[in-house]
């Protein structure tokens, strides 16, 4: 599970943007002793994710609310299935309401969308990735979303390895240069990968030592190329092959089928569709 001390600090994030300082419709309509309890309800088939998350909410607007979980993290929801049910205060259950769905409809559909995927590619040995395309401040959530829909992360951020972009190998001069001044320099630990545009460039990544090689918005005939050239000279599989570039759930599979090992997906997170979830108060 993620830190819940990030968790708290997005919720609190949230709950100041919605609530501020007074509910008007809450404060004004229940007393503090009236209790209530709701049930949250699929309109959809999906994925589960951030359950703990959706509880949290209520536990920081009142640690008497109390809420059961009906599906694990990563399980299989369907259409008309409980959630998850709630119970405490009115008033805290209806401020919560709002700031609650939106993280975990967001995180459902951000896993749900990371199975279809990792459906897709079932079998072919390549695996489902994000990127760092996330919505400002949800970074953590959503690359935990993807990890609920089993897939894998990317690089969390700009500190967890190198990844040199067209713009680093035209500003620096070349693949090559850009390649030996990072490498003479960074930890042991350290990967690096290198973004390409053509098999040319491919070819030049290899010879400079990267360790990860993307293939980015390449046709199917280039990387079936980029993948042919590789495993001809990198028979061992030292350096691993990333597709990217507006990979669509329907091209996935056939992406995979070239020999790729990771398909990075910024659509996972950049753009991904809520999940239909809603509250019923009982």
């Amino acid at each position: 599970m993620i830190p819940m001390y990030l968790v708290d600090e997005i919720i609190l994030r949230a709950l100041k943007e919605d609530v501020h300082y007074l509910d008007l419709s809450c404060e004004y309509l229940f007393d503090a002793s009236q209790q209530s309890a709701a049930d949250l309800l699929a309109k959809e088939p999906g994925v589960m994710c951030g359950g703990a998350v959706f509880a949290r909410v209520f536990e920081l607007l009142d640690p008497s609310c109390r809420v059961e979980l009906a599906f694990a993290e990563g399980q299989a929801f369907g259409k008309g299935d409980v959630l998850l049910s709630l119970a405490g205060p009115a008033a805290a259950l209806l401020q919560g309401e709002r700031t609650a769905l939106n993280l975990l409809q967001h995180m459902c559909g951000a896993a749900t969308a990371t199975a279809a995927f990792v459906r897709a590619v079932a079998g072919t040995g390549a695996v489902i990735s994000e990127t760092r395309k996330t919505l400002p401040g949800l970074r953590a959530l959503q690359k935990y979303a993807v990890l609920c829909g089993g897939g894998r992360n990317h690089r969390y951020n700009l500190s967890d390895g190198v990844m040199l972009k067209d713009n680093h190998i035209d500003a620096s001069g070349s693949i090559a240069k850009a390649v030996a001044s990072v490498r003479a320099k960074i930890g042991h630990m350290v990967k690096i990968e290198v973004e390409t545009r053509h098999l040319d460039e491919v070819r030049q990544a290899f010879a400079a030592g990267a360790d990860v090689i993307m293939l980015d918005n390449m046709s199917l005939e280039q990387m079936r190329e980029a993948v042919g050239y590789l495993r001809a000279f990198d028979p061992g599989k030292r350096v691993l092959l990333e597709a990217s570039g507006d990979i669509a759930l329907e091209r996935a599979r056939e992406i995979a089928l070239l020999g790729v090992d990771i398909l990075s997906v910024g659509a996972l997170t950049h753009s991904v569709r809520a999940a239909n979830i809603s509250m019923r108060i009982k």
